[in-house]
């Protein structure tokens, strides 16, 4: 499965992260979303749109597309290569969405 298989809230999100646009990846969320990050959790779209801003400008990096399989029909993992100037430089990532109505209801994302 490529980017081009994935549902529209997921590539959205993914777009707007590559292009570290909070705004634009911000929408893939439904209003009471959750995402866990780095320890992490992050609740409805106000504290997600903060995280994603945060991390936009915290550190930089360069994301590549692994793989990405439909665990289920409303879920998905997404594997991806980072590399940049955070601690440790290298890290794959594993990003398990869950949907609900169209947009991303729950991300963890873990090593």
């Amino acid at each position: 499965m490529d980017l081009t298989d994935l549902p529209e809230a997921i590539t959205r999100y993914l777009v707007g992260r590559a292009a570290k646009d909070a705004p634009a990846a911000a929408p893939a969320f439904a209003p009471h979303a959750t995402v866990t990050d780095d320890g992490h959790t992050y609740e409805g779209v106000e504290a997600i749109t903060r995280w994603l801003g945060r991390t936009d400008s915290e550190y930089t990096c360069t994301t590549t597309l692994t793989g990405a399989e439909r665990d289920a029909p409303d879920r998905y993992t997404v594997h991806q290569h980072l590399e940049g100037n955070f601690p440790g430089g290298t890290v794959d990532l594993h990003c398990r969405f869950v949907l609900t109505h169209g947009l991303i209801s729950e991300l963890r994302i873990a090593p």
